[in-house]
């Protein structure tokens, strides 16, 4: 499963679509929105993506979790829009054999998606807004 949706990310779904009987281990990764960040007090964050290339890039780093950290199965989901405090915003689940290689796989996943994957979020506050750049 990978995606990049305006809709809000279904989290069981997420876990099914990892499962499967020679997987063990199971880890996930939700990044939710807080109200929160830089000392300052966000009340809601836009996301904005360049949505086949995103989604691409996302292809690529599940088959690169899959061939170089152990993963057996990967789902990737990341939302866009207006998102509130609280909302899932990006859901990463692996699973594998083993947890080590579970948890290994997942933070790999999540670290290199806000590296990588052309994903933008901008943070609204009371008194203004900013674009956040997560990209080295």
């Amino acid at each position: 499963m990978i995606a990049v949706t305006q809709e809000p990310i279904d989290v069981d779904a997420v876990l099914r679509a990892v499962e499967g009987p020679s997987e063990g281990a199971v880890a996930l990764f939700l990044g939710r929105v807080r109200d929160h960040a830089r000392g300052r007090e966000v009340e809601r964050l836009d996301y904005e993506a360049y949505g086949g290339m995103a989604e691409a890039e996302m292809t690529a780093l599940a088959e690169t979790a899959r061939r170089e950290h152990g993963a057996a199965k990967v789902a990737l989901v990341h939302r866009v829009g207006r998102l509130e405090i609280g909302d899932v915003a990006v859901a990463v689940a692996v699973s594998s054999a083993h947890r080590p290689e579970a948890f290994a796989a997942c933070r790999w996943l999540i670290d290199t998606l806000k590296e990588r994957v052309p994903i933008w979020k901008k943070e609204r506050y009371e008194d203004g807004e900013e674009w956040i750049a997560e990209h080295p």
